[in-house]
């Protein structure tokens, strides 16, 4: 990459890393659930207000272990939005579930709950939103619907740290939670997640599966007099010098948000009239939602060839990207899930939307040189589409 491109993620230190970890080293314990993972857990616990916390190796593993924890069986239907990550389905397909794809809301992006109990059978087991872009899902409506068909709610959050639905952090108002602290998510260690356990009755199972199917955890805490293979499990566990760094972005989790709000509400200012022209779509955040600046996408106007505009962009520096391939037009989701119901919102969406540069301290001077050169693209693609206009309309008259 040259040196005067902007790259699409920078990951960030906050400075008490290497700190961290050579505290962690000097401790003794490097293979997991030592004293930065149990300092982790207890913050975590305070900001979602979950039961408990447990952290993963990724966020896909706290997904493998909700999947585990509720015992999800093949031939279970699980209902979710085709517009996510593999992890989402893979978490289910594992345990021979059938994901069942519903069409997501054309605003937020996120699974449209009006479509939710249409696609409900007798196979259905649970039901799973996820947070696009750290902006929740409608989860009034979602709680309302699981609850009359006694359905489990599993909130794929990996985008969400920090975000709000009504006050409640994303990720604490299901049965269980998921979060990432992958490199390109707000608070990072490179690679990890995390469970969030909201209902005390699964709590028990969870940390047996999360530890290789053991009772270790028990034993740790004096409730038995030796720990031995409980159930089927895996090492879903991070190690301590994985906990260690996520330590140090924890204690600024709370000012890493507001800058990241801070450059998302600049790129939101800086990018009105492009909306007003008509050339692109803004995010949209209800009134119920408080995101967390995790990211800042638009949307095209179906006029645009977005890979043109990528290019472009790429050429004059800026690292932008497009999003999820939806899971229901590829190879896998074709072969291992089922759609209910037309997805013309998510393939339409999907293939509009572009990604912007964001990432904890990114300079304005940057921003403004992203939101620039964005408008530059789009204009520049106006143009050629008129010239081809009447290029078309003087050859109409001859």
């Amino acid at each position: 990459m040259a040196s005067n491109t902007i790259p699409f993620n920078k990951p960030y230190m906050t400075g008490s890393e290497y700190e961290n970890i050579r505290s962690a080293h000097a401790g003794g314990v490097l293979a997991g659930d030592g004293h930065f993972t149990h300092l982790c857990h207890r913050a975590l616990e305070k900001y979602t207000n979950s039961h408990k916390v447990l952290l993963t190796h990724s966020c896909t593993a706290a997904l493998e272990i909700a999947a585990l924890t509720l015992k999800i069986s093949p031939g279970d239907e699980i209902i979710m939005p085709s517009y996510t990550f593999p992890s989402t389905a893979n978490a289910f397909v594992l345990r021979g579930a059938v994901p069942v794809f519903v069409d997501i809301r054309a605003d937020t992006l996120n699974l449209d709950e009006r479509l939710i109990e249409d696609a409900i059978t007798d196979k259905t087991r649970a039901i799973v939103p996820v947070h696009y872009a750290g902006v929740a899902c409608e989860m009034d409506a979602l709680i309302a619907i699981a609850r009359k068909h006694s359905l489990y709610i599993i909130e794929d959050a990996a985008q969400g740290t920090l975000s709000r639905y009504k006050g409640a952090h994303l990720g604490s108002i299901g049965d269980i939670g998921a979060l990432s602290f992958h490199e390109t998510k707000n608070i990072s260690s490179g690679q990890g997640g995390a469970i969030l356990l909201n209902n005390k009755s699964l709590v028990s199972r969870s940390e047996i599966l999360r530890d290789k199917g053991t009772n270790r955890s028990a034993f740790n805490r004096g409730e038995v007099d030796r720990y031995s293979w409980q159930e089927v499990g895996s090492s879903f566990l991070p190690g301590e010098l994985v906990a260690a760094f996520l330590w140090a972005q924890l204690q600024q989790a709370e000012s890493i948000t507001a800058r990241r709000i801070s450059s998302w509400n600049y790129y939101h200012s800086a990018l009105a009239t492009l909306e007003e022209s008509g050339l692109i779509r803004r995010p949209i955040v209800p009134d119920s939602c408080e995101h967390n600046g995790h990211m800042y996408y638009v949307l095209l106007s179906p006029d645009f060839d977005r890979k043109a505009v990528l290019d472009q962009l790429a050429a004059m520096g800026i690292n932008a990207v497009f999003h999820y391939s939806p899971l229901h037009s590829s190879v896998a989701g074709q072969r291992y899930c089922r759609t209910n119901g037309a997805m013309t919102t998510t393939s339409r969406q999907s293939e509009r939307i572009v990604r912007l540069p964001l990432w904890t301290g990114m300079a304005q001077s940057d921003q403004e040189r992203v939101a620039n050169c964005l408008e530059s693209s789009l204009n520049r693609q106006t143009k050629q589409t008129k010239k081809m206009s009447c290029r078309n309309e003087s050859a109409d008259t001859l």
